[in-house]
Parts: structure tokens; C-alpha cells; sequence
């Protein structure tokens, strides 16, 4: 508690840690539920024949390329979702922290603090994005010159 007031920050009460894991996890599944469904919808336009003689299994295709393309975005989803899970956890073991807030407080000391840009020293607006281009790819980096 005493560690968040000295970093300026405000202990914020929330009703349940399960109730925020539960929404990540409805976030997380609706995602992938609609990438799935998304992936799925474009291979049936491409091509609906094989399509559905992949889907159905017919003797002319023994192992058509839906059912592999299924397959493989299955294992791909699996993998992805353990490989994730496992590098967050580790770094959650690593850092040594109980909770959410021991955890915030020792990355937010381990990681940089972004210095303040009030006011800004660089250009905010831009009136399109070939413009925004042009000043990354030229202006970006340089010392405004005082005076104009």
C-alpha cells in the first residue's frame, strides 16, 4: 500500500480477481472463436468444391486439404495458447511477485521510466498519412531549430 502512494499511485478496490480473469479468458475465447470462424468462411469462398469435399471426407480426396488445413490451425491454436501461457507465467515466477500489484510495481521498476513530453517537442499533427510518412522518413530525430 505504502509502495503505491510513493510511485503516485491510487489503490483501486475491484470486486474479484475472478471476475477480471473471467472476463480476459470471454475476450480471449470470443477472439479466437471469430479468427477460427473467419479463417474457415475465407477457405470455403476460395474454394467451395474442395471445400466441402474436404469437409465431408470424400473417397476422391483421402486427406483433403480443409481437413489438413483444420488440423493445423487446431495445433497451431494449441501451441500458440501454451506458449503464450507459459512465457507469462514464467515471467510472473521470475519476478517473484504474489499478486497483480506486487507484480506492476517490480516491472515498473525494472523497466525505464518514459520521460515526460509536455509540451511536445515534435510535430502531433499531420494532415494525412503520406504526411506523417514524409516527416518520419526526413524531419523525425533532428533539433527543431529555434527561431522559426
Amino acid at each position: 500500500m505504502e509502495c503505491l502512494r510513493s510511485i503516485g499511485l491510487r489503490e483501486r478496490r475491484t470486486s474479484s480477481p475472478n471476475k477480471t480473469g473471467a472476463f480476459l479468458a470471454t475476450v480471449a475465447g470470443i477472439s479466437a472463436f471469430v479468427g477460427f470462424g473467419a479463417t474457415l468462411s475465407t477457405a470455403k469462398k476460395t474454394d467451395p468444391k474442395y471445400f466441402n469435399k474436404g469437409l465431408h471426407g470424400s473417397p476422391e480426396l483421402a486427406d483433403a486439404g480443409a481437413i489438413l488445413a483444420l488440423r493445423a490451425l487446431g495445433w497451431g491454436t494449441v501451441y500458440a495458447i501454451t506458449g503464450t501461457t507459459c512465457l507469462c507465467y514464467g515471467i510472473w515466477k521470475l519476478s517473484g511477485a504474489k499478486n497483480l500489484k506486487e507484480f506492476r510495481i517490480k516491472m515498473g521498476n525494472m523497466l525505464p521510466v518514459l520521460p515526460k513530453n509536455n509540451p511536445p517537442t515534435s510535430r502531433t499533427e499531420f494532415t494525412g498519412l503520406n504526411d506523417l510518412m514524409t516527416y518520419l522518413s526526413e524531419d523525425y530525430g533532428k533539433t527543431p531549430v529555434k527561431g522559426k
